[in-house]
C-alpha cells in the first residue's frame, strides 16, 4: 500500500472464476475473477481499537478509514443471490436502490430486489471488478465499483458490464444505483425529452412494486 497526499493504491490478486461530486482524496482498489463463495472478509481482529459506544457521526469518521472495506463483501452477496437479512444491515432505513429495470424506495423494496435474482437466474454473481472511494462534502463518500457481472438464465451464459455506485452516509449506503454497461440511468433529468423520462421512471416503479409484491413485500428468506 503506496500512501502519497491521501491516495490509496491497494491491489488484489487474480483468483478463479466461472465465466461469465469528488474531492482531493481517494481511495482505490482492484480486484478480478472473484470465485463463487460469497463473501470475502479482511479480519481485523484484536489488532483493531475499542469503539465509542456513542453512534458515529460524519464528524467522527477517519478521513482515511476505506468505507467500502466493510460495505463490498455484503454487495458481493447480494449480486451472488445468496444475501442474508444482515448483508441488507448496510443500508440506511430510508435508502434507495435503482437500476434500469426498478427503483425501489427503504430497505424493504431493496431486499424483494436482491432475494429475485435466484428467482430470475440458475446463476448470478460479480466476476471482476475496481473499486475507487471517494471522499464528498459533509463526511460523504462515494463507492464506485467498476465490475463485470455473471448470470446464468435458461442455460444460457451471460456476462454484463455495470458501474455500481454507492452513496453512503454515517456509514450506511443512502443510494445505490447500477448503471447498466456503465450508461447513466434514464429519468427525467437525463432524458432529452423530461416526459419520456418520467415514463420510464413510472415503469421502473411499477416493475418494483410489482416484484415487492411477489416477493412478499420484502420478507426475509425462512430456514
Amino acid at each position: 500500500m503506496i500512501r502519497s497526499n491521501f491516495l490509496f493504491v491497494r491491489s488484489i490478486s487474480p483468483l478463479s472464476h466461472h465465466r461469465n461530486p469528488l474531492s482531493p482524496f481517494a481511495v482505490s482498489y482492484s480486484s478480478f475473477n472473484l470465485p463463487e463463495s460469497s463473501m470475502e472478509t479482511n479480519s481485523k481482529d484484536s489488532q483493531e481499537p475499542k469503539k465509542d459506544q456513542h453512534k458515529e457521526t460524519a464528524r467522527d469518521i477517519d478521513p482515511l478509514k476505506k468505507v467500502s472495506d466493510d460495505i463490498l463483501p455484503h454487495i458481493l452477496n447480494l449480486y451472488g443471490s445468496c444475501a442474508l437479512p444482515r448483508d441488507f444491515e448496510i443500508y440506511a432505513p430510508d435508502a434507495s436502490f435503482e437500476d434500469p429495470l426498478m427503483c425501489a424506495h427503504g430497505v424493504k423494496q431493496i431486499k424483494s430486489a436482491f432475494y429475485s435474482l435466484s428467482k430470475v437466474f440458475s446463476e448470478s454473481r460479480i466476476v471482476e471488478y475496481n473499486i475507487k472511494e471517494n471522499i464528498l462534502p459533509h463526511g460523504r463518500r462515494e463507492i464506485v465499483i467498476d465490475n463485470k457481472q455473471y448470470y446464468k438464465f435458461m442455460g444460457k451464459d451471460i456476462d454484463m458490464i455495470s458501474l455500481i455506485k454507492l452513496y453512503v452516509e454515517d456509514g450506511k449506503v443512502i443510494r445505490h444505483e447500477d448503471w447498466w454497461n456503465k450508461k447513466p440511468l434514464w429519468n427525467r433529468d437525463t432524458s432529452n425529452v423530461p416526459l419520456v423520462g418520467r415514463i420510464i421512471e413510472m415503469a421502473r416503479r411499477g416493475s418494483m412494486l410489482a416484484t415487492h409484491a411477489m416477493m412478499k413485500f420484502g420478507k426475509d428468506p425462512t430456514s
